[in-house]
């Protein structure tokens, strides 16, 4: 982290405070990793004569985007045109069982630095062997939600523990300088039986900590959480006790009903959406419009790579945004600036960090990018008038290769589109290096095991 005064400046700066405001030839002063003043770049460099400026040519500076839901991996177009029942079964769980220590933590080097390079300063990661996900963060710079992959079921026992969970919050929870944050995860409630399920709201309210993880993300999902509580699922985490952790996030939601988004909103939960991820998996349309309309904090999510093929969050925001006209048949729906913020202020109150991150004001931490305003797909460019298009081209027109600069906590990790604190083929040689003994070990238990794992063991 720099000790040091400096200024970055652009052409515009979006802030996405309580107004959206939009700065004009403006600037950010930052000392240290904290922003002190956003405003024109004449006021600040007046008040603050002698300090560096950063001035981004031909960019918009707008806060980090925050990644919702996400999983580290290097399984990416592998396990292509499968239900999610088959998906599971047959290729992620199977991949579980085979993973290693070394392999996750090059996996989330990999999925940190496609992150940053695009513009994601934020990742909440729901992943494996987690200390290795921590060193990636600390080594690529970027703010970290570690979520450990928890299985807590004897079915189960090839994820995560609590006991590993527990532990990752001890040894990394608000360190990197603040930047790791560890929360308590189940992969899916099913994945725990019933004294898992209760252990892990205890280790959530015992730590003061959030608790993640995937509900109603597939229909199927409906009838078994009726047949096991005799109850919808939000009814069932809410009688269980999982609203009793300090913030719990649902990944997905696709599924809820208006009756479940209303109990939802009366609690300290969250939903982290997945477009991309729902749409290819054929999961559904989650009712995002109406989540938002009651108050419920909505992030956007990549989901993983093998789910999603990328982790670009401006590709998922354009998603996003279109998914929600065709659920609703209306053009208006899911405004553009309505999906700015679930990037980047509604997703830091998602994960309970927007006293923190999201927005470019006074008190909150640097992180921040400039994208790039002179390619086609931000022509033409518009930032007051009558013609006002910032906020649309964002959404609909950008994508993470248009990004060119990225910060957090005041220091620059990517310049120029370029990744400044890791040799990115470095990187990507070592997946090429680890990824077909991890597929051959794969390969030779699912020859003894052709049905792939059980799934969703009775408690």
């Amino acid at each position: 982290m720099t000790a040091d005064k400096q200024i970055i400046a652009g052409d515009y700066i979006l802030t996405m405070d309580p107004r959206n405001r939009v700065i004009k030839d403006g600037a950010v002063l930052i000392n240290g990793g904290t922003i002190e003043a956003v405003a024109s770049l004449s006021e600040v460099t007046a008040s603050n004569p002698g300090v560096i400026v950063r001035k981004t040519a031909n960019s918009v500076i707008m806060p980090g985007l925050v990644n919702a839901h996400a999983h580290s991996g290097f399984l990416r177009g592998t396990a292509e045109h499968l239900p999610v029942w088959d998906w599971l079964t047959l290729h992620i769980n199977p991949m579980h069982r085979m993973l290693q220590p070394h392999e996750a933590e090059a996996a989330s080097f990999l999925c940190y630095a496609e992150s940053v390079v695009g513009g994601t300063t934020t990742v909440v990661d729901m992943w494996r062997f987690m200390d290795g996900s921590a060193k990636a963060a600390s080594a690529i710079g970027n703010r970290l939600v570690a979520v450990p992959y928890v299985g807590e079921h004897p079915e189960y026992n090839y994820f995560d523990t609590l006991d590993m969970n527990e532990a990752m919050i001890e040894n990394w929870h608000r360190k990197v300088d603040g930047r790791v944050n560890v929360w308590v995860g189940l992969e899916h409630l099913f994945y725990a039986d019933e004294a898992g399920q209760q252990r892990a709201i205890a280790l959530a309210k015992k730590h003061r900590t959030g608790f993640h993880t995937h509900c109603s993300e597939a229909e199927i999902e409906l009838a078994e959480f009726d047949k096991r509580y005799g109850k919808r699922p939000m009814y069932a985490l809410h009688d269980l006790g999982f609203f009793e952790a300090p913030l719990t996030m649902i990944a997905h939601g696709v599924w809820l009903d208006s009756a479940e988004v209303e109990l939802i909103s009366k609690y300290n939960v969250s939903v982290a959406h997945n477009p991309v991820s729902n749409m290819k998996l054929a999961s559904g349309i989650a009712r995002v419009g109406e989540m938002l309309a009651a108050g419920v904090p909505v992030g956007i999510g990549t989901d993983g790579e093998k789910e999603n093929n990328n982790f670009d969050m401006f590709e998922e925001m354009k998603v996003a945004s279109l998914l929600g006209k065709l659920k609703d048949l209306d053009a208006a729906a899911m405004d553009s600036w309505d999906v700015l913020r679930m990037a980047t202020i509604e997703g830091a109150k998602a994960i309970g960090l927007d006293h923190e991150i999201g927005s470019l004001e006074a008190g909150k931490r640097a992180d921040l990018i400039a994208v790039r305003t002179d390619t086609p797909r931000m022509t033409p460019v518009f930032g007051e008038g009558a013609y006002f298009n910032l906020q649309h081209n964002l959404v609909h027109a950008v994508r993470g290769s248009d990004v060119s600069l990225t910060m957090v906590d005041g220091r620059i990790l990517v310049e120029d589109g370029v990744l400044k604190t890791a040799d990115l083929k470095d990187i990507i040689a070592e997946i090429h290096r680890i990824a077909p003994p991890h597929f051959a070990r794969r390969a030779a238990w699912l020859a003894d095991n052709r049905e792939g794992t059980p799934q969703w063991t009775k408690g």
